[in-house]
């Protein structure tokens, strides 16, 4: 029996389709973004905004990048005993020009990363239990990404 694909934290991204994007919050009539959505629209001084819902970029480039070489908070699964080290990247998006966290996808380490390499957001297991694989996102390296001829 497949498991259904469900998000680790619901309102973070979307599932549908090969082109998982963030979903972001943006000001009314400005170019300023927030992600996640919820961590915006307070400007002191004009108080709380109702923020417009917006799907971010699903490329950018990385802007700086590491390895951890301990389990992140939750919702992080260790799956593994013992720990993995993951390497994580900060990625500056295309349109938006605001830097996102992320885990990069398996197999990409920080010897594969330079800043300003182009990167695509991706969704992947996180873990799975026996009804459900969650998915967070994950960045990949545009290279990797497309297909070769």
């Amino acid at each position: 029996m497949q498991r259904a694909q469900v998000p680790a934290v619901e309102g973070l991204f979307t599932t549908d389709g090969d082109e998982p994007r963030l979903i972001g919050g943006r000001v009314p009539g400005t170019e300023s973004y927030f992600f996640p959505r919820h961590l915006g629209g307070a400007d002191p001084r004009v108080g709380p905004i109702e923020l417009e819902e917006v799907l971010l970029s699903r490329r950018g480039r990385v802007w700086s990048y590491t390895t951890s070489h301990y389990p992140p908070p939750p919702p992080f699964v260790v799956t593994s005993e013992p720990y993995e080290p993951i390497t994580v990247a900060a990625v500056e998006l295309e349109a938006e020009k605001m830097v996102v966290l992320g885990q990069c996808i398996a197999g990409v380490g920080p010897d594969d990363l330079e800043v300003g390499m182009e990167v695509e957001l991706t969704t992947d297991i996180l873990y799975s239990d026996d009804d459900h694989d969650y998915l967070v996102w994950k960045w990949r390296p545009v290279a990797a990404a497309e297909p070769e001829d």
